[in-house]
């Protein structure tokens, strides 16, 4: 579908993690509701081995937009105030990078600079679920991610799903 396949790119990514004296993952909230189902879809499916019905995703990309910048930026601030943390405690937002234009539209909401939001959607494309291992493995390896940082890590999905994780590094 070449209304969506330009939106897309193919990438893996894990992080793993190991016991540790001092927590790493300090705060960690998911969110779900279905009934947005219809704004990002794909109603086909493969049985047999035989694609049934239309195998196409289909997106109303305007209401994914801000639908996706509402909850990001309410699910972040739910894990600041937990926290009794501010948007400047943050070293680093590392945001699923479906789109600078949400990255950007986020950081205002939260009163981040995009100095703190580590972007790789030029570099990888919209890689879904593996872009915030990918940007964190970017950000450790080009040296911004260092040892007792805060970092934030979001993501929206469809369906839609939504969550943020707070560790310290």
């Amino acid at each position: 579908d070449r209304t969506t396949c330009v939106l897309f790119g193919d990438g893996a990514g894990a992080v793993v993690l190991r016991a540790s004296e001092t927590p790493g993952i300090v705060a960690c909230k998911l969110h779900a509701d279905g009934s947005h189902r219809d704004m990002l879809k794909a109603d086909g499916n493969v049985r047999n081995g035989v694609v049934q019905g239309d195998p196409f995703i289909k997106m109303e990309g305007q209401a994914v937009f801000k639908f996706a910048v509402k909850v990001l930026s309410e699910v972040v601030e739910e894990v600041l105030e937990e926290n009794n943390l501010k948007g400047t405690d943050i070293s680093w937002l590392i945001p699923h990078q479906a789109n600078i234009r949400i990255m950007e539209a986020t950081a205002k909401k939260l009163g981040l600079s995009m100095d703190n939001v580590v972007v790789t959607v030029a570099k990888h494309g919209n890689t879904s679920a593996a872009s915030i291992p990918l940007a964190l493995d970017t950000a450790v390896r080009d040296g911004r991610v260092q040892a007792g940082q805060n970092i934030l890590l979001e993501a929206v999905g469809g369906g839609f799903t939504w969550g943020a994780i707070l560790i310290r590094w």
